[in-house]
């Protein structure tokens, strides 16, 4: 079984709670990120549920006293499984690290080792899958003609005890 995961002591990047005035960042992220972006009303609805852990990486700027938000995850949880709904680097901060260290922080912040988590990405997405597979995340099931824009389908994924075991025991209907 897994431990929890903890962010090092010596982590460039400040991981906070998301909040509503991080939004007009979190939106020129999202546009600069993904071909269809998220609404402002969807990240608001996301915000507002009590039962979410949506989470900000902020980057010092070393010339100021100020950080630049460079990040964000979006979790939802549904009953007994949490969804990770978007997570999003800024592409100028990409390959820095950030999106591991947020899944590092959802799953602190969680705190249970027997928590299982799933996501949906792109086909295409071959860095982020190799990011969620070294997360301990495994291909379950496809998502037919999931993403609006150009009707490419999304692998599901899910990372739970089983899977960080290599099997899928736990895992709700898995693909064979």
């Amino acid at each position: 079984m897994a431990a929890v995961q903890r962010i090092p002591e010596t982590s460039p990047f400040e991981i906070r709670r998301l909040g509503y005035p991080d939004l007009p960042q979190v939106i020129a992220i999202e546009r600069r990120a993904f071909p269809t972006p998220w609404s402002l009303a969807m990240f608001v609805l996301e915000l507002s549920k009590p039962a979410g852990i949506c989470l900000a990486a902020l980057l010092p700027d070393g010339r100021s006293r100020r950080s630049t938000l460079a990040g964000y995850l979006i979790c939802s949880r549904y009953d007994t499984v949490w969804h990770i709904m978007n997570i999003a680097v800024d592409p100028s901060h990409r390959r820095l690290g950030i999106a591991t260290e947020l899944l590092a922080s959802l799953y602190a912040r969680v705190q249970d080792a027997n928590a299982r988590y799933t996501l949906e990405v792109r086909q295409s997405n071959h860095s982020a899958i190799q990011l969620y597979e070294r997360e301990g995340f495994r291909a379950a099931g496809l998502r037919r003609r999931y993403y609006q824009d150009n009707g490419e389908d999304a692998l599901i994924m899910w990372r739970t005890p089983a899977t960080l075991q290599g099997s899928f025991h736990d895992v709700p209907n898995p693909a064979p």
